[in-house]
């Protein structure tokens, strides 16, 4: 077995909303979006590195830099799915993932479910092996002062024997 952690930080950009705000793949109503290259999805960037470390890799930013055009206002399920298949590739299968998006604002218990959901799909997963949790920062930190929305993901990994 191997086990792979992820984390991954957006901060909000200024100003009202250019894009959506994505999280897990789900689209969450917010007057507010993450700063980034891609599609800010810090979830699923989160996860793509917890992957990416089960398999001795990189990060997602060796693989997916920001400086790289064509991965502007890209779709992070893009990198979920690689990494996703260099897990087969290599002989292993995901076993279960377990995922916590830290948000003051928005709230997140209403989509949670949909983000499990998704998650598992993309994954090939049931929903039984994905876990999605959402804390708050107790108006503590970068979160708590809605500064920034921060993720963090484990996944664990176990040989294919096919």
């Amino acid at each position: 077995m191997r086990i792979g952690l992820g984390h991954d930080t957006h901060r909000f950009e200024e100003g009202p909303a250019r894009r959506p705000l994505i999280l897990g793949g789900v689209e969450v109503p917010y007057h507010r979006s993450l700063a980034g290259h891609s599609d800010a999805d810090v979830l699923f960037h989160a996860l793509t590195d917890a992957l990416l470390g089960a398999l001795g890799e990189g990060d997602i930013g060796d693989l997916f830099p920001d400086t790289a055009e064509e991965n502007r206002g890209r779709n992070s399920a893009d990198f979920l799915r690689y990494a996703a298949g260099q897990v087969g590739n290599r002989g292993w299968r995901i076993e279960n993932v377990d995922v916590i998006i830290f948000a003051q604002a928005p709230k997140l218990g209403p989509y949670k479910e949909q983000i499990k959901k998704k998650i598992a799909e993309h994954l090939g997963l049931p929903p039984g092996s994905v876990g999605v949790k959402a804390k708050t920062g107790e108006r503590v930190g970068f979160i708590g002062r809605e500064e920034a929305i921060s993720a963090e993901a484990v996944v664990l990994l176990e040989n294919d024997p096919k």
